[in-house]
């Protein structure tokens, strides 16, 4: 499994700290906990994105992009990120913003995320729930490149199979360090919505024979539409990597019971996970992917899923500029 074949450019801070958390172990009474610190990329306050658009990036300035073009939700950690490397590499960025969760709050819609996004340069279209976000894209790009603009378009969260990438390298950084530290590993939990970064861990793992289950927490669809997102994506990005076969149906695990109301709108659960990561380790989390995702690992382990003499992984995706868009909900 070969990735230095795939154009890639460098924006993140690698390795990312795996750490173990100490005091959140003991107050939880349960497996040992560490966190692999995605947040910690280093891009425009890190995430998980930064991985997949080293990947995505590279083949904008191979195919000559002048403008780079996503969409996402308003609290977008991906847009963020996207515009932060356009900001890098020099190319305009134009987002589009989609509403999903129907706020009027003032912050949710100006601060965090949104307030970055305009710090780096990018432009921004709005655009009302329940559209079909990439087919809206690709219009808007198409109008641009009528004006002579060349314009590489990313699906929403960078999921593809050039993203994907990124995951499949974490998968393999991860493991390394496990391998150094002498550690054994007996999950790997993570917050998943838009499938690339579980696809790309599943497809990494399962290619390494690592032995080690992944778990997703679902953060927007339900569980057999998340699962065969993943899976169909993890296929592909195998193929892509010339190990077709690799990830079977049975590998694909997500526990969507944590979504709540609705993607991007917090929850109870997900708040005190937040202030528990807060208060015990100085971590911080985000409402809508890592705050929840840590609320699913929290209740499994209070509920004996994941059981003391085990040791679990969080992977942390980022995300804390958000904080700043919900603070209503604190």
């Amino acid at each position: 499994m070969n990735l230095t074949k795939f154009p890639r450019l460098r924006f993140a801070h690698l390795p990312t700290p795996l750490e173990h958390l100490p005091r959140l172990s003991k107050e939880l009474n349960g497996p040992e906990i560490w966190i692999k610190r995605d947040d910690c990329t280093g891009l425009s306050t890190g995430g998980n994105k930064t991985r997949k658009l080293e990947f995505l990036m590279a083949e904008a300035q191979i195919q000559g992009a002048d403008t780079v073009m996503t969409q996402g939700a308003i609290q977008s950690n991906h847009v963020r990120q996207t515009a932060a490397c356009a900001a890098k590499l020099g190319l305009s960025c134009h987002v589009l913003l989609e509403n999903r969760t129907g706020s009027e709050d003032f912050n949710y819609n100006n601060n965090g995320n949104v307030f970055i996004d305009l710090l780096h340069g990018a432009t921004h279209e709005r655009r009302g729930p329940d559209l079909d976000m990439n087919a809206e894209m690709e219009a808007v790009a198409d109008k641009l490149r009528s004006t002579g603009s060349n314009v590489y378009t990313i699906p929403g969260g960078g999921s593809n199979t050039t993203g994907a990438l990124g995951y499949v390298d974490c998968a393999f950084e991860m493991l390394n360090q496990i391998n150094n530290m002498g550690i054994s590993v007996d999950h790997i939990v993570h917050a998943t919505g838009s499938a690339g970064t579980q696809a790309g861990l599943v497809t990494g793992l399962k290619g390494t024979n690592a032995n080690i289950p992944l778990l997703g927490i679902g953060v927007r669809a339900p569980q057999d539409k998340q699962e065969e997102n993943v899976f169909n994506l993890a296929v592909d990005t195998a193929k892509n990597l010339g190990c077709e076969g690799v990830v079977k149906r049975e590998d694909v695990v997500a526990n969507c019971n944590y979504i709540g109301d609705g993607y991007g709108i917090p929850t109870k659960a997900g708040v005190e996970a937040i202030k528990m990561f807060a208060e015990l380790e100085g971590l911080l989390l985000d409402p809508v992917y890592s705050g929840k995702g840590a609320s699913g690992l929290i209740d499994l382990i209070r509920k004996g899923f994941f059981k003391k003499g085990q040791r679990v992984v969080f992977l942390h995706t980022g995300g804390s500029a958000s904080l700043f868009g919900y603070m209503n909900y604190f």
